[in-house]
């Protein structure tokens, strides 16, 4: 019995044993392991456990890539409509999108095999232009469409969406931008980007128009040059999104559209009751402003730094080459400047190569450096003796001022040699009013060489405020003894808001 008993305790030690044995040469799952060294024949793949630090790393920033890929949301697709066709007022606010594609279903039928395409040499290159991302859409090139812009803030809270018009052109180009309504009572910039914008053809585009025929909506609504806050808009550009209304609407319109191009078109008219010929203000000392300026064709110059806080002066502090058209006066509409601004950009259009029609208008007009305004010696009812776009020489009558009580009349003369650039209305004048402007024409010499506007320099990326430019005032080398020299710069001075000869910008 005792044998017995000590055989069977043998017998469970040895299998205690054998169990430890078989354990140690198992793998981690329970599987036994063939060899502890494996052969060449035979190698042996490495697991997850036994990925080196450089691997993982490397999965890691994968994974990560993938994960912030998936999470960010793709920009709309601006679809590509008809600027000219009628559209409701919802349709303004949504600007329209492009249909996702179809996907492909199993039921369909097998596709015909396709015929050979021709090899790269004997097939053409496709022109190919960029798409535009601006105002939270993607606008793919030959397209026209129609994005709604909303200043994220307000005095009252709310603002009413401005329509703003894109033309992204088959090919690569300038972006050229075209503002009109800054004052809201000035309409016959709103009916020049009307006609440009709507008989733009994306197709046959180089580069891109985008036209925003109301900025100041708040004003146009009230038939008023300012802003509902009594602020002139075009004073307080670039803006600053923590600042006024008028400031946060300038710093809002900078950002999301100024921003964007590569040459600015900025319309206006005459201001306060005035008219004048269509001009170009700019500032000549800058050579691509030079170029935009040879641009238009028939159109009299007017050299101009421009008041501080005006769009022109802020872009071209930016380096975004920037012209004033002042063309007409306020609260009318009036066709021969309207006809006039639309063939003065499109003849820029085709300078810029931009559109490949040919235009050829008239001889270039002369460059004014300097200009003075007559005033109005007493009060009453202004009636003029000459016309816009006149020759005046020194001594000659402009124009009468006539007191409708005393029935006292007073002349007007010119003091100068030079052109009448703008003038007041007929109407009633207090002493002192500005009633006519006369621009004294610039030496040719005076005027720099202009310079290339390209698409090379890229737009802004960033919405930070350009750095105000301090550049010397050009020598007035046309002054003569018959132009008083504290006269010859007296609308070029920064006005305030209120200032009735503020005419510009």
């Amino acid at each position: 019995m005792r044998c017995r008993s000590l055989s069977l305790s043998l017998l469970l030690s040895l299998s205690s044993v054998s169990a430890h044995l078989i354990a140690e040469e198992s793998d981690e799952f329970g599987a036994p392991q063939e060899s502890a060294q494996p052969t060449a024949e035979q190698p042996q793949p490495q697991s997850d456990a036994e990925t080196t630090p450089t691997q993982q790393k490397q999965l890691t920033t994968d994974a990560a890539t993938d994960s912030d890929t998936q999470d960010k949301p793709a920009m709309p697709q601006a679809k590509s409509i008809e600027l000219d066709k009628p559209v409701s007022e919802q349709e303004l606010v949504t600007p329209p999108q492009a249909e996702p594609a179809d996907e492909p279903t199993t039921d369909s039928p097998p596709q015909e095999p396709a015929e050979p395409q021709p090899t790269p040499e004997e097939q053409p290159a496709a022109p190919v232009g960029r798409a535009l991302q601006i105002l939270g859409a993607e606008v793919p090139p030959a397209t026209s469409t129609r994005l709604p812009w909303s200043p994220s803030q307000h005095f009252e809270g709310v603002y009413s969406a401005t329509p703003v018009l894109v033309v992204n052109g088959a090919e690569t180009g300038p972006t050229l931008c075209i503002t009109a309504a800054i004052h809201g009572d000035e309409l016959n910039g709103i009916e020049t980007v009307r006609r440009v914008m709507y008989n733009l053809n994306p197709e046959t585009l180089k580069g891109v128009v985008i036209g925003v025929p109301i900025v100041n909506m708040q004003g146009f609504h009230r038939s008023s040059r300012y802003l509902t806050d009594r602020r002139d808009l075009n004073r307080h550009f670039p803006g600053d999104k923590n600042g006024s209304s008028a400031s946060r609407i300038a710093r809002s319109f900078f950002d999301e559209v100024v921003v964007h191009c590569n040459a600015i078109v900025d319309l206006h008219t005459g201001s306060f009751y005035r008219t004048n010929l269509p001009q170009l203000r700019g500032d000549l000392s800058d050579p691509k402003v030079v170029k935009l300026t040879k641009g238009f064709g028939s159109t009299v110059v007017l050299h101009s730094d421009g008041a501080s806080g005006t769009l022109r002066r802020a872009a071209v502090d930016a380096g975004i080459p920037t012209v004033t058209l002042e063309a007409g006066a306020p609260m009318v509409l009036d066709e021969l400047s309207v006809s006039h601004s639309v063939k003065g950009i499109r003849t820029l259009l085709n300078q810029l190569g931009m559109v490949n029609k040919f235009r050829l208008w008239g001889e270039p007009e002369p460059v004014y450096y300097n200009s003075t305004w007559q005033r109005a010696t007493t009060g009453g009812i202004i009636f003029s003796k000459v016309q816009l776009g006149e020759f005046v020489s020194k001594g000659d009558l402009l124009g009468t001022v006539t007191n409708p009580i005393t029935n006292v009349r007073k002349e007007i003369r010119s003091q100068y040699n030079g052109r009448i650039l703008g003038m007041a209305m007929n109407q009633v004048v207090q002493p002192g009013f500005a009633a006519y402007h006369i621009g004294i024409q610039a030496p040719e010499e005076q005027i720099p060489a202009p310079e290339e506007v390209t698409a090379e320099a890229e737009p802004l990326n960033d919405a930070a405020a350009p750095a105000s430019k301090e550049t010397p005032a050009p020598q007035d080398a046309a002054t003569s003894a018959d132009t008083p020299a504290a006269e010859s710069l007296d609308e070029t001075q920064p006005a305030t808001d209120h200032d009735e000869e503020s005419e510009e910008d």
